[in-house]
C-alpha cells in the first residue's frame, strides 16, 4: 500500500503530511528553521489540511504530493 506524503511551506514554516495505517489517521508535522517544531495526528490527510489552514493560516492549495 502507497501512502500520501504532501508538503508546502509558508514564509517561516515548512509543513508535511505523512498518511499512515487508515485506523492510524495521518501525522502533520510542522518545521521551522529545519527543526520539527509541532506534530499533530488528524483522522486523515484532509483533516490534516483543513487543520493547517485553521491554526497556520495554510492555503488549501499549498500543498504538493510527493513521491518518495
Amino acid at each position: 500500500m502507497k501512502y500520501k506524503i504532501l508538503i508546502a511551506e509558508n514564509n517561516i514554516r515548512n509543513f508535511r503530511i505523512e498518511e499512515d495505517y487508515p485506523e492510524v489517521g495521518a501525522y502533520l508535522y510542522v518545521y521551522e528553521n529545519g527543526k520539527c517544531i509541532y506534530d499533530y495526528l488528524q483522522d486523515s490527510v484532509k483533516d490534516c489540511i483543513e487543520f493547517a489552514l485553521e491554526e497556520f493560516g495554510l492555503p488549501l492549495d499549498s500543498w504538493s504530493e510527493i513521491q518518495e
